[in-house]
Order: structure tokens, then C-alpha cells, then sequence
């Protein structure tokens, strides 16, 4: 394998985790902060959620994707930042309604899920190809809104991180490829430890991996207690990683981890350890085909 290996750090994510691990950043000003050390650490794309500043739950707000975007770019960095379009795809089953969301559910237009790139143009932003079951709920992306979607977001100029939780995912994320939705080279994140997704194991990154045949791939290990295993296992089968409080609150078993920016340090060592290097934001650039200023 030629090219250096790109770490991405999920920053905070959705879920409710700071009640759990207080280095989880919530504000815009900690979050971009949390980005630039991880910059520093060793990272080259950052994968960025909001949160409500005063509740720190899960936010779609546009101001405050603005406000990380350009803090972090008032800091002279030269991250690539990639924009979560996650949020909008939740479904909560009631039974006393079975033909419409209960309580818990955030359902949201194609449109309003890409709003934010398509007012900021980050070089990249996540697209979740495919529903899965995450514990009670159901994260539901039709086909027919990831090709609403995925047009917005290449008329943005925006590169879509092709999230993947397993292998039908996969096939559908080919199949907007081959109609014209996704320009190529495309890129595709493998999300593996979410409950009744692809599990944490060698088997199924590696079928992930060979699914994904010309396509550059990165994976990530959520929830594991060890998910330094599956950043090794991604360097030596040809992928890049990524890691972050979003992804695990842990640096090793039982040991709360302090900041971003320590497990992205922890994943450079381990890249290293294993004979290879670390890209700098413009090399990634350079091998995931982004258009940039930078270059």
C-alpha cells in the first residue's frame, strides 16, 4: 500500500454522552477547539455534529455549524471538515399510531438534512446509505431522499462521505454511483459495533472492504472496548481509520479518554508501530480527489 493513511476524528457526535465522559465537547467554541488539537495530533478530516450549547443534546441548528466552521477556519487550519447529515432520519414505532413516528423520532426533508452544506460548501459531509436498527429506534434513509440528498450535496461542490453499516449499503451506495448521483472517486466510511449493524470483527471489515473494491474506504469502531484492534486491522487491509468521542469515550478498557486529540495520538503511534504514515490534510486531499485552495 502506497498512499499514508488519513484519520478522521468524530469530534461529539449524537448521542447523549456527555453526561458520561465530560471531555466531550458541546459548544461551538469547544468543538472546533477539539478539532484544531486533533489537527495538531495528527488528523486530517474532522467530522463535526452541534450540540444546544446549554443542553448539549443533538442539534441540527445552521448557526451553530457556522459558527465551528468558521472558528476553525479564523484559526488558519487546514483540516478537511466534513459536515454530519445524519440527523433527520429517526424513527420511533408506536403502537397506538403504527402508521406514524411516535415520540423520539426526528424526521426531516431531504432538504432540511443538507441545508447546512449547502449554505457552507464543506469539502466533505456524511451521507448514511441505507436504514439500519440502532437499539429501539430505526435510522431510515429511503433511496429516493439519498438522491434528493446526494444531488444537493454535489451542486454544493461538497464531497459525500458514504456511510456504511452494512453490506447492502454498499450495493445501494454503488448503485447512486452508477447513476450519477455520486461523483467518483467516491469514499465510503465502514461504521462497524453499532447494535443489529455489521459487528466489530475482522470478517466483516474485511467483506466490507472487498465490497467496496475502488472505492477508498476508512473505518470506524463504535462502542468497542478495544477499538485499536479495528484501527490496525484497517491499516493492514488497505483502508484509513477513524477514531474520536464520538466513536468511544475510552482510550483503553475502564480509562475515560481525556480529549480527542489523545485518541488520535494513540492512533498515530499505532499507524506508525505498523510501518506506515500519517497523511497531512493536503495529502488527503490529495488522494481523496477534493478540490481545494489549499493545494
Amino acid at each position: 500500500m502506497s498512499e499514508k493513511i488519513i484519520i478522521t476524528c468524530a469530534l461529539t457526535g449524537s448521542a447523549d454522552t456527555p453526561r458520561l465522559n465530560p471531555a466531550v465537547p458541546v459548544t461551538p467554541e469547544q468543538i472546533a477547539m477539539a478539532a484544531l488539537e486533533a489537527e495538531q495530533a495528527g488528523a486530517s478530516i474532522a467530522h463535526i455534529h452541534v450540540r444546544e450549547p446549554e443542553t448539549g443534546k443533538q442539534s441540527g441548528r445552521i448557526d451553530l455549524f457556522e459558527d465551528v466552521v468558521n472558528r476553525i477556519n479564523a484559526a488558519n487550519s487546514k483540516l478537511i471538515l466534513e459536515l454530519s447529515c445524519g440527523r433527520g432520519g429517526t424513527y420511533a414505532f408506536d403502537p397506538a399510531m403504527p402508521g406514524r413516528a411516535g415520540e423520539g423520532s426526528n424526521i426531516l426533508t431531504a432538504a432540511q438534512r443538507v441545508a447546512h452544506v449547502e449554505l457552507l460548501r464543506p469539502e466533505l459531509c456524511s451521507l448514511d446509505v441505507g436504514s439500519v436498527n440502532f437499539e429501539k429506534l430505526v435510522f431510515m434513509n429511503a433511496p429516493s431522499e439519498l438522491r434528493e440528498m446526494a444531488d444537493r450535496i454535489r451542486k454544493a461542490g461538497t464531497k459525500p462521505d458514504l456511510e456504511v453499516f452494512e453490506l447492502g449499503h454498499i450495493e445501494l451506495a454503488k448503485q447512486l454511483i452508477r447513476e450519477g448521483h455520486i461523483e467518483t472517486p467516491a469514499l465510503a466510511q465502514i461504521v462497524l459495533g453499532i447494535r443489529w449493524g455489521a459487528p466489530a470483527t475482522y470478517h466483516a471489515m474485511s467483506a466490507m472492504k472487498d465490497a467496496l473494491a475502488g472505492i477508498h474506504w476508512s473505518a470506524a469502531d463504535l462502542g468497542s472496548p478495544f477499538p485499536h484492534r479495528s484501527i490496525a486491522q484497517a491499516v493492514l487491509l488497505g483502508g484509513s481509520v477513524r477514531v474520536g468521542l464520538e466513536d468511544s469515550l475510552y482510550i483503553e478498557p475502564g480509562v475515560l479518554a481525556t480529549s480527542n486529540a489523545q485518541q488520535v495520538e494513540q492512533a498515530v503511534k499505532l499507524i506508525r508501530y505498523l510501518g506506515y504514515e500519517v497523511a497531512t490534510p493536503d495529502e488527503a486531499r490529495e488522494i481523496l480527489g477534493l478540490h481545494s485552495v489549499y493545494l
